[in-house]
Formats: C-alpha cells, sequence, structure tokens
C-alpha cells in the first residue's frame, strides 16, 4: 500500500520535533549508533588484549593510557588546527573513517597471527587521536545544524543516546564477544563508525566561516576560557568534580566487593540502575531546563550527580540496607549525571564563538582529561595511606566542592541561552 504523505507525518507526530527534521535526525541517528560502538569496544577492546593477546595487569594499564593519553597530548594542537579549517563535518567522517580501518587492524593482524601487545597500543593511541578531532570539532557541526531556541532539546536527544549506550552497550558487548568473539565485536564497532561517517555524509547544513587568526594559536582556546566568567565557572567546577570523582571510581569497586562483601553481579546490578537513571534524566531535562532556566538546571546537576555518592560509603547495616543504599545512590547520581550534561551542554554552545569553538574544545578537553588519571593515582595513593572508606569519604563530599565555582558565577542567574 502506497502511504500517502499525511499518513507519513501522522507516523512522526510521536516524533520530538527536532527528530522530525532530517538533517538533525540522521545526525542523531549516526552518533546514537556510534556511541553504542563506543560502549562496545570499552569492554571488546581489553577483552580482546586478555582473552587474545594474553595481556597482564601492567599491559592492562599501558593499554588504557594508550587510549587516553591523546587528549592531553593533542587536543589543544587539533583544536587549533581544526578551527582553521573549513569543513569541521569532512573532518569528522574522515575521523570516523580512520577509525573503523584501525578498529579492523586488530582483527586483520589477529587473523594472520601477527598481533602484539605493541600493535594493541597502537590501535588505541591512533583511535584516541581520532577521537579527538572527531570531538573538537562536534560542537561546531551541533550548532550549525541545531537553532539557539534549541540547544537544551537537542543536547538533551544527543545525552539520551549516550545513556541508552550505557544501558544496553555492555550487556550488548558481553553477548557479542560470546557470540562472534573479541575480534568479531571489534568489527561491529568498526562498523558503526561507517555508519557514523554515511549519516554525515548525507548532512549538509552551512558552516560556520573558518577562523582567520594566523599561527596555530594554542594558548587562544586557554585564555578564552579563563576570560569568560561563564565558562571560567564550567571548566573550574568540571576539572574539581573530575579530580575527586575518579578518586572514588579508583576504589569503589574494591570498597563494594572486599568491604561490603557485595558480590560482581550485585556491582553490575548496580551500576545499571546508574544507567536507568540517566536515561530518566536525559528524559527530563530539557523540560526541567524550559521550566526553571538552563543555569539552575546546570547547578543542579553538579549537587544530584555527587551528592548521592555519598551514601556508599555511608553504608552499613543490614545486608537489604546496604543494597538499597548502594542502588540508589547510583540511580539519583546518573539522573543528575544526565541534567548537569544536558545543560552544560546547552551553556557551552551557546556561549562560545562559532571561529573559536575547536580551540575551547580542545582546551577543555585538555583540563578536564588531564585531571582524570591525577585523581584516579591520588585515590589510591590515600586510599592506601588512609584506608579505603576514609578516601571515599573525601572524594564524595570533595566533589561537592564543583558547585561553589558555579554559585560566584552568573550561571545560577541564566534562565536561557
Amino acid at each position: 500500500m502506497t502511504i500517502t504523505a499525511p499518513d507519513q507525518r501522522q507516523r512522526r507526530s510521536w516524533l520530538p520535533p527536532l527528530l522530525r527534521q532530517t538533517p538533525f535526525r540522521r545526525y542523531w541517528t549516526g552518533q546514537s549508533v556510534s556511541l553504542l560502538g563506543d560502549q562496545i569496544s570499552e569492554l571488546a577492546v581489553p577483552l580482546f588484549a586478555v582473552l587474545v593477546a594474553q595481556a597482564g595487569p601492567a599491559e592492562m594499564g599501558y593499554l588504557t593510557a594508550a587510549a587516553l593519553v591523546p587528549n592531553l597530548l593533542f587536543s589543544l594542537l587539533l583544536g587549533a588546527w581544526a578551527d582553521r579549517r573549513p569543513y569541521k563535518r569532512r573532518l569528522m567522517i574522515a575521523a570516523d573513517l580512520g577509525r573503523a580501518a584501525v578498529l579492523l587492524l586488530a582483527p586483520a593482524l589477529y587473523l594472520l597471527d601477527a598481533l602484539s601487545m605493541g600493535a594493541l597500543y597502537a590501535v588505541a593511541f591512533a583511535v584516541g587521536t581520532l577521537s579527538v578531532v572527531f570531538e573538537v570539532c562536534r560542537t561546531t557541526l551541533f550548532v550549525s545544524l541545531v537553532p539557539q531556541r534549541d540547544y537544551v532539546a537537542a543536547s538533551a536527544l544527543l545525552n539520551g543516546s549516550r545513556a541508552f549506550s550505557f544501558v544496553a552497550g555492555s550487556s550488548l558487548a558481553g553477548l557479542l564477544v560470546k557470540v562472534l568473539s573479541a575480534p568479531g565485536a571489534l568489527v561491529l564497532d568498526a562498523v558503526s563508525y561507517l555508519f557514523s561517517a554515511a549519516t554525515l555524509a548525507r548532512v549538509r547544513p552551512a558552516e560556520p566561516a573558518p577562523s582567520r587568526t594566523p599561527g596555530l594559536g594554542l594558548g587562544e582556546g586557554l585564555a578564552f576560557l579563563f576570560r569568560s566568567p561563564v565558562l571560567r565557572a564550567c571548566v573550574l567546577a568540571a576539572t574539581t568534580l573530575n579530580l575527586f570523582n575518579y578518586m572514588y571510581s579508583a576504589l569503589v569497586v574494591l570498597y563494594v566487593t572486599r568491604h561490603l562483601g557485595l558480590s560482581p553481579q550485585l556491582l553490575g546490578l548496580g551500576l545499571g540502575l546508574a544507567a536507568v537513571g540517566a536515561l530518566l534524566g536525559a528524559a527530563v531535562a530539557g523540560r526541567l531546563a524550559a521550566r526553571f532556566g538552563v543555569g539552575p538546571m546546570y547547578v543542579l546537576g553538579y549537587i544530584l550527580f555527587p551528592a548521592p555518592l555519598v551514601l556508599i560509603p555511608a553504608a552499613h547495616g543490614p545486608y537489604p540496607v546496604v543494597l538499597a543504599l548502594l542502588f540508589g545512590a547510583e540511580f539519583l547520581s546518573g539522573v543528575g549525571l544526565m541534567i548537569l550534561d544536558t545543560a552544560g551542554g546547552a551553556i557551552q554552545a551557546g556561549v562560545i564563538p562559532d571561529d573559536r569553538r575547536a580551540r575551547v574544545s580542545g582546551a577543555q578537553r585538555t583540563l578536564n582529561y588531564g585531571i582524570r588519571p591525577l585523581g584516579a593515582v591520588l585515590g589510591g595513593t590515600l586510599g592506601a595511606h588512609l584506608g579505603v572508606p576514609a578516601t571515599l569519604w573525601i572524594a564524595t563530599i570533595g566533589a561537592l566542592a564543583g558547585v561553589l565555582w558555579l554559585l560566584a558565577s552568573p550561571i545560577p542567574r541564566m534562565r536561557s541561552l
């Protein structure tokens, strides 16, 4: 039966308004699939190293570092370079194609019996570098596709996809590794990047003119961040939160399994509830920002994300009480994370000038990602000297200090963009 135009409109009437717009729908669909692929590879690559390359603990640490270090080395450089390129979308497509090709290299080397940990380090490093290229360009494409009045709604949709990838990605990755093997799961992740590239190729917005600033201007992104009272508060709050949150992340698995005596399966269930909370947070963030203002919701996210985690070092008593505190903490924290990210993404999209977006994004990634390994090392060091429970108290309460930077800024008074 032929579907008429009115029938098509009726079938799409349940979609959010932005998803009825073909360019944004294509972009959102590609990013949703790519985010799911990222979650698959986050588990598949380590499993590939353990099951296929027989990696030990030290090698696993090096593998994780190889994936993260491009954020520290290249974010400023690639942000400054990308700002002077006229077509950010093409750079994003090239990054997707490059990530797909690099990921396919590992299964190919395995089939040729030529796989080594050195090759896996190179794969992780290359994928991490291409991800920096993609991310520093992403905000420019976002503002090219989305009117300013829809920044919050669009940010909520993208964060909703990210929250769904948290829920489905790890479970899907485990299933794929079991059914297809770890190399097969990496092939599927490569396909997700190809899908993202294909959808970006079908989106052709009018992009802002490139920056005409001579030279690399490596310090311009950092200088702009700290000149802007809004962005300065955002980056100081994020850096403070990340420092203490990665202290917490370094120790929470050890604390829950050894000190609380919970099984890995119950820990996994708690993390699953965090992902469900993230889905709920993404669903309500846009409506809350429209009603109460984007600035107050950003401040709320900085409270609601870390505050419930205090319940975890406070968890004592009967087994059901401990479980309830763990599950409640993870669920509420997931809600807060999505409110924070949705409002924060909209604020930054509205504040950063078009010709500096990649540089400022690179500066933010350098600071926010640079503090994370420091937080993890600090958490481990304090845990060894003060004990794990005391360090978790410091980490969970300290994470709340990030909101103090926002309270002294114009952000709480921001009702719209």
